[in-house]
């Protein structure tokens, strides 16, 4: 991430020590160690070496398309990992976001990489919109991974219904537009996600204080815009929750991430506690 105005935004501040947070939750059996420092390489030996569909249509807008990268074997059940890009809604992109694939898809998981149309030309809520829409779209293309009852899991034997359905992962931006998923009225697009579990990346759930620094130029957000996208401003108000009672949520931040993140991911991870989990 570039620097924005002088102040808590600030990488070059020295983070303070954030109390350590448990961990909620981890897609079995799988290790990311990847080399992220080379993200465009990475994306590029991922297309070399994996199956996959790119630039695949999961709206009408030219900027609405997704990659999806396949393990080895057919099967329309693997679990689904789905990666939002970061860059503070204005860079980044899909097409050199695919580092993860080759250590996932070696574990039998399937990943998806998601465009969305970054400022200046998409603003919030189209990249909100456009986020839900296309996980709306992966649940479609493979019913297979739909959710189960806990009945029909322990009738199954628990063959394979464990492992199915979609792991959300952003960084950033994308943590972002990821923690907004879990406001989503999903009934307004006739399926539910079967969301097994959410990866939070050093993310922002408070907009309000991005409005007055440089990072607002492209996006053009009102007070009023950055409080209605706010997760943190909303997430005890909502109604609504994963439907598998077992989803997990897992707030992720790095060590020299500047002291706003801490803050934000600390008090992030509690309004989770106090409301859609009820643990705190």
């Amino acid at each position: 991430m570039c620097c924005g105005s002088p102040g808590s935004w600030s990488w070059l501040v020295s983070p303070k020590a954030v109390p350590e947070v448990k961990c909620k939750w981890l897609l079995p059996e799988v290790v990311l160690t990847t080399t992220c420092l080379f993200p465009e390489a990475a994306t590029k030996r991922a297309r070399a070496t994996r199956r996959s569909l790119l630039h695949f249509p999961y709206g009408d807008g030219c900027g609405e398309t997704l990659d999806i990268y396949f393990p080895e074997g057919v099967s329309e059940a693997w679990p689904f990992c789905v990666f939002l890009h970061g860059g503070y809604w204005q860079s980044g992109s899909k097409d050199t976001s695919a580092f993860m694939v080759n250590p996932l898809t070696a574990q039998g998981v399937a990943v998806v990489i998601v465009a969305y149309d970054i400022a200046p030309k998409g603003t919030l809520d189209q990249m909100v919109d456009q986020v839900t829409r296309s996980i709306v779209f992966v649940q479609k293309l493979y019913p297979c991974n739909q959710w189960v009852s806990l009945q029909v899991f322990l009738s199954s034997g628990n063959a394979g219904l464990g492992e199915q359905g979609i792991y959300l992962c952003g960084h950033s931006a994308g943590a972002h537009l990821a923690a907004m998923m879990l406001l989503a009225n999903w009934t307004n697009h006739g399926v539910t996600p079967n969301l097994k579990g959410l990866f939070l990346v050093s993310g922002i759930y408070d907009l309000e204080p991005i409005v007055h620094t440089s990072h607002n130029a492209p996006l053009l957000m009102t007070l009023e815009d950055a409080q209605r996208d706010s997760p943190q401003w909303h997430l005890g108000a909502t109604l609504t929750q994963p439907a598998d009672p077992t989803c997990r949520v897992l707030v992720i931040l790095g060590q020299h991430d500047s002291p706003e993140f801490h803050r934000q991911s600390r008090e992030f991870y509690q309004m989770i506690l106090k409301t859609i989990f009820q643990e705190f």
